[in-house]
């Protein structure tokens, strides 16, 4: 089982983002992205991820036709309707089928916040570290390009 720390950065291919700050959040039981607008149009849900105060922030309006709608209690306990996806996050190159809210983290530091239900049976968290999965991707990265093509 890999260790993760109290952040990383994780990869969601099927949104085309990189290498996105996540906060772990083992208090929280879903994980949720942060988005600036959201709105159902034509049946399909459409959304901006992050805001353009955000250094992140593409830009990019995402297209979803299958969704869902949750009430979910925030942090501060109370009940919020939320939208609901499914999308791909890759974390120390495993790709894991991954359910996220959509909300409102403007406020908030990390885009991304990773709940106890992506958490469980995959990692054991240490808060005295931070982007073990980074690092070792960075650090691969590295090696690949060191290592010379013997067949050339």
């Amino acid at each position: 089982m890999e260790i993760l720390g109290r952040s990383d950065r994780v990869d969601l291919p099927g949104l085309g983002l990189y290498n996105i700050h996540a906060k772990i959040d083992t208090g929280a039981y879903t994980s949720s992205l942060h988005c600036s607008r959201a709105e159902v149009v034509n049946g399909a849900l459409e959304f901006v991820l992050m805001d353009d105060e955000h250094p992140e922030f593409t830009g990019m309006t995402f297209v979803f036709k299958e969704f869902t709608e949750r009430d979910i209690r925030n942090s501060f306990g109370l009940k919020e309707k939320r939208y609901v996806i499914r999308t791909t996050m890759k974390i120390f190159e495993e790709e894991i089928p991954a359910e996220f809210t959509l909300s409102a983290r403007d406020e908030m530091r990390f885009p991304i916040l990773l709940g106890r239900k992506i958490i469980r049976d995959r990692f054991l968290i240490d808060v005295t570290k931070k982007n073990l999965s980074f690092r070792r991707k960075k650090s691969a990265g590295r090696k690949r390009k060191k290592t010379p093509n013997k067949d050339l």
